[in-house]
C-alpha cells in the first residue's frame, strides 16, 4: 500500500469510528456530516471526496466492523475453519453456543449501527461476507456431511435468512433478550425442543 493509499484509508477509518460514536449518542436520522467531519477531524470536502451521503458510510463503516468480526472468536474456534477436513463431525455444528455467544456479543456490542443499517435498508456488505463463508466454511462442511451439491445454496439461505430474522427482531427490541436466551431460541428453531 502506498502513502496515499495508507492516508485514504486512514481517513475512511477515521469516518467509520466517528459514525460509531455519534450513533451511541443519537438516531441515524440526526447525524450530520458536519458532525462526522467534527468528530473525525476532517473537513466536508474531504467527507465529499469519499462518500456521496452519510449513507455510503454507514455502508462502508458496516463492512469496517465486519472485518473485526473474527477478533471475537476464541483460538480454538477460529482454527476450526482450518481444519474442517480432518475434524470431528462432531465439531463442525456450529449452531451452538460457542458459535452463537461471540456472534451474538459482536451484534450486540455494534447494535447501533447494525441496527441503523437495517432499518436504513442496507446490505452491510452480508453478500460479500456470505460467499467468503459458503466457499470457505459452509460448502467444505457440507461435503463433510455429503449434503447434495444441487441443495446447498437452499439450505444455507434457510440457516442465515432465519439467523438473520431473529438477529433483525432483536436489534428492533435494543437487544432485549440477554444471549444465552437467544441462542437457546437459534437452536430451538434450528433442532426443535426435545434437542435443546
Amino acid at each position: 500500500m502506498n502513502k496515499a493509499e495508507s492516508k485514504y484509508f486512514n481517513t475512511a477509518t477515521k469516518m467509520d469510528l466517528a459514525l460509531i460514536s455519534l450513533l451511541k449518542k443519537k438516531a441515524f436520522d440526526y447525524i450530520t456530516v458536519s458532525e462526522i467531519c467534527e468528530t473525525a477531524g476532517v473537513n466536508r470536502s474531504t467527507f465529499y471526496l469519499h462518500y456521496e451521503t452519510i449513507g455510503d458510510l454507514l455502508d462502508e463503516t458496516a463492512r469496517y466492523l465486519l472485518n473485526d468480526f473474527l477478533s471475537y472468536f476464541s483460538t480454538d474456534t477460529k482454527s476450526i475453519a482450518l481444519n474442517l477436513k480432518n475434524c470431528e463431525l462432531n465439531d463442525l455444528v456450529f449452531i451452538c453456543d460457542k458459535y452463537l455467544t461471540p456472534y451474538f456479543t459482536y451484534i450486540k456490542d455494534n447494535k447501533e449501527v447494525f441496527g441503523t443499517a437495517l432499518t436504513n435498508n442496507k446490505t452491510l456488505g452480508f453478500g460479500d461476507v456470505y460467499k467468503r463463508m459458503f466457499d470457505n466454511i459452509f460448502n467444505p462442511i457440507l461435503d463433510r456431511f455429503q449434503y447434495p451439491q444441487s441443495d446447498r445454496q437452499y439450505v444455507m439461505m434457510y440457516y442465515l435468512n432465519g439467523i438473520n430474522a431473529i438477529v433483525s427482531e432483536w436489534l428492533k427490541n435494543g437487544c432485549d433478550k440477554p444471549i444465552k436466551e437467544l441462542s437457546k431460541i437459534v437452536s430451538i428453531c434450528v433442532f426443535g425442543l426435545k434437542d435443546v
